[in-house]
């Protein structure tokens, strides 16, 4: 029986990843969000899935259990899983007849595994929460929602946020877009829990370095109406069905080059209804807020 793909919906929450890709390019958040075109998967993007899924697991032992050795050990294991869920991800080492690209990236997420090790103790280590999924709804109806590697509580009840990154750590200019995520991750927890994290934690396992940031109340207010002003232009491109490109040098890692018209392509029929972008009204007919021209680039507070 051959199943009937679901229509397309607006977009209806925001996670820090989606955030990000909108305010990288409009056009981007639309193939993704709501034409969901297919991407190819990379090996480095496979890489981290891996290791964040090694970090997880490693866990489950006890305390006296969690050395370098075991989480080696458990990548093989972790990779299977990931192909059983995942068959595409052969295709990252068709040809590879030998092994050898397969074994070489398996030793690259060993090193990073290894790299963790020097940077935190696990036997010291009791996480509350792993791969913690995270949803909340604010007063205007916006829903944020996530996926947090791991959350440490201290016995004092203070919370620690802490994400594991397989690259290098960015240079001071290009840090804003990690402490986005975090801080949108520790608004999260502020408004389901009424408790600010004491502590957000970034791991870099890719150049051993970690990065703190110990938020208070005004960065979390901060990074709300940022979500906010960025939700009222994502809904205005939804209803409008104006969704702009915009160039970086990023381009040149988008898969969706052929779509594109910065690359000559036509994007596919937008899938949604649309009302005229110059109506001055909101989706309810009613006169909406002061917002961004659809798909331009909103002007935001910082994090």
């Amino acid at each position: 029986m051959t199943s009937v793909p679901r229509p397309p919906l607006p977009p209806s929450s925001l996670s820090p990843s989606r955030a990000s890709d909108f305010m990288q390019c409009p056009l981007l958040y639309r193939f993704r969000v709501i034409d969901k075109l297919p991407e190819k998967p990379s090996e480095a993007a496979t890489r981290g899935t891996l290791v964040h899924a090694v970090l997880e697991r490693l866990f489950d032992a006890p305390a006296a259990d969690r050395t370098a050795p075991r989480a080696r050990a458990l990548i093989p294991g972790q990779w299977d899983r990931l192909l059983e869920s995942k068959p595409e991800l052969s295709d990252l080492f068709a040809g590879d007849t030998e092994g050898e690209r397969l074994t070489r990236w398996l030793g690259e997420a060993e090193r990073l595994v290894d790299r963790w090790f020097s940077l935190e103790d696990p036997t010291r280590l009791e996480p509350a929460e792993r791969e913690l999924f995270v949803e909340t709804e604010l007063e205007s109806g916006l829903r944020l929602r996530g996926v947090i590697d791991r959350v440490d509580v201290a016995p004092s009840g203070e919370v620690r946020i802490v994400d594991y990154k397989t690259g290098k750590a960015p240079r001071p200019e290009y840090s804003d877009g990690p402490l986005f995520q975090m801080t949108f991750y520790a608004l999260v927890i502020w408004r389901l829990k009424g408790v600010v994290p004491r502590r957000l934690q970034l791991v870099y396992l890719g150049s051993g370095d970690v990065l703190t940031y110990d938020p208070v109340v005004a960065d979390l207010e901060r990074v709300e109406r940022k979500l906010l002003a960025l939700w009222d232009a994502i809904s205005l491109a939804t209803e409008t069905g104006d969704w702009r490109p915009r160039p970086t040098k990023l381009c040149g890692w988008c898969d969706h080059q052929a779509v594109c018209p910065e690359f000559g392509g036509t994007p596919p029929v937008y899938p949604l209804s649309v009302r005229p972008a110059d109506s001055g009204e909101d989706g309810q007919g009613r006169m909406g807020p002061v917002r961004a021209e659809a798909g331009r680039a909103v002007a935001l507070e910082g994090p």
